[in-house]
């Protein structure tokens, strides 16, 4: 690929001006990252006390204790009721009933019928872009691109589409006959002993 390179200088040889730029371009890299810096652009440092919040591990112990101490007292009385016979069941099952059931219901009918209205305006409204006309101006710009490039587009694409059909016509001639193929060769050579069992 030294050929498309393009020198700033005049050359004899491209590929020779092309290792000798890629030589200069390495020293200048390797020279701007041996060279000490200027300024102190080191990460700043760290303080302790900034990243270990001790009152925030003090708060979760206590938050630990508490739950460690629910639990336990949970456990003494399911113990206890293992433990102790079972009294008579004559609660009265009272079911929680919500004051502004109605209300909610109303609110989410009335948001439902809102965000429908905004999905029918949305489906209804034509696109802003015109993606005809980005077709078009696409292959202006794909015709301008095959003009100013010193290879042509898709060079690549097109020589491995030209490579895989020569495989596949190399795979189709070494391929063994059809059942098509060796039924109309087995009619011909019946056709021919009958031929010639009828001359003789």
């Amino acid at each position: 690929m030294h050929r498309a390179y393009q020198p700033t200088t005049a050359a004899n040889n491209r590929l020779l001006k092309k290792r000798w730029d890629q030589r200069q371009y390495d020293l200048h890299r390797n020279k701007v990252a041996d060279i000490k810096p200027q300024i102190d652009n080191k990460a700043p440092r760290t303080y302790m006390h900034m990243h270990l919040k001790l009152k925030k591990l003090q708060v979760e112990e206590e938050r630990l204790a508490v739950v460690e101490r629910d639990n336990r007292i949970l456990l003494e009385k399911m113990s206890y009721i293992m433990r102790t016979k079972g009294k008579v069941d004559n609660w009265n099952q009272y079911h929680q009933k919500s004051l502004n059931k109605s209300s909610r219901q109303r609110e989410l009918l009335r948001v439902t019928h809102e965000n429908q209205a905004i999905l029918k305006r949305i489906s209804s409204k034509e696109p802003h872009y015109n993606h005809d006309i980005w077709e078009e101006e696409w292959d202006q710009n794909l015709l301008y691109m095959q003009n100013i490039s010193n290879y042509p587009i898709r060079w690549l694409q097109n020589k491995k589409r030209q490579e895989n059909l020569r495989k596949k016509e190399k795979l189709n001639k070494t391929a063994p006959a059809n059942n098509e193929e060796i039924s109309e060769r087995a009619s011909s050579q019946a056709s021919h002993i009958d031929e010639n069992n009828n001359e003789q």
